[in-house]
């Protein structure tokens, strides 16, 4: 009787295995904005990142939120994180990536030096970096964001560039906007590299400015900052990632959406 059962379940057990080991995985990576500390809404903060895989089914496909407080474009990649996603990626994965946030900071300095050059260009700036103490070669923000596409797409995965989300930072009833600048960057890369965009400042910029300052404040910020949300705000960035994804023309990820 052992023997028989044991002969029908092995065939189930092996085939539950297999459809694991052989799901899809969504990485993300980011900063603060995706995934605020550990993820577990420490002193009230809570990144989109979070709260994205609500809105998949997980059974057909694993998520990881890679994104980590503090990190640049730059300093994602010198960090060696990306490097340990790399290896990992394969033909069917998916990453979606913002950043910005902390790209406009400076380039060395004794506090984060963890600044890019500004724009989407070729230039770049040789630094001893008093931090790390190591010679380092400085890049554009565009030269990172295609470097993280360019190696997804050479690993035969989807590459799928936010905006970085906004602040509660208004000027004259509007969300302050600057032309040139991390939305529009990030655009261009996308345009450049043949990668999916999702206009997550937009999306979430519409609503927060049909609410007001004052409300987009108490409903979805922190007490202690306009840059980092509370739950109900990643929840509504969340949200408007996937509203995002349903917008894309023949993005495979959108599959497995709920």
């Amino acid at each position: 009787m052992k023997t028989k059962l044991l002969l029908f379940f092995i065939p189930l057990i092996l085939a539950f295995a297999f459809t694991l080991k052989e799901r899809p995985v969504l990485y993300i990576i980011g900063d603060s904005t995706v995934k605020t500390g550990a993820g577990k809404g420490e002193n009230d903060m809570w990144g989109w990142g979070s709260y994205l895989p609500d809105h998949f089914d997980t059974t057909r496909i694993h998520i990881e939120n890679h994104a980590i407080g503090g990190r640049s474009s730059r300093t994602f990649l010198t960090d060696g994180r990306w490097d340990k996603i790399l290896p990992r990626l394969k033909k069917g994965d998916f990453v979606i990536m913002q950043f910005g946030h902390n790209d406009d900071w400076a380039i060395n300095d004794t506090l984060r030096a963890r600044g890019t050059i500004k724009g989407i260009g070729e230039e770049k700036e040789e630094i001893d970096n008093v931090i790390t103490k190591k010679h380092e070669v400085v890049h554009t923000f565009g030269w990172y964001m295609r470097k993280y596409v360019t190696e997804t797409q050479q690993k035969g995965a989807t590459a799928i560039i936010c905006s970085r989300v906004p602040g509660n930072s208004f000027e004259n009833g509007k969300l302050k906007r600057k032309q040139d600048y991390y939305p529009l960057w990030s655009a261009q890369v996308a345009h450049q590299t043949g990668a999916f965009f999702i206009d997550l400042f937009e999306l979430s910029g519409k609503v927060y400015e049909e609410m007001g300052t004052e409300k987009v404040k108490a409903e979805y910020f922190t007490p202690k900052d306009n840059t980092h949300t509370n739950a109900a705000g990643a929840k509504l960035n969340a949200a408007k990632v996937v509203e995002g994804l349903k917008s894309l023309k023949k993005c495979r990820l959108t599959g497995y959406l709920k």
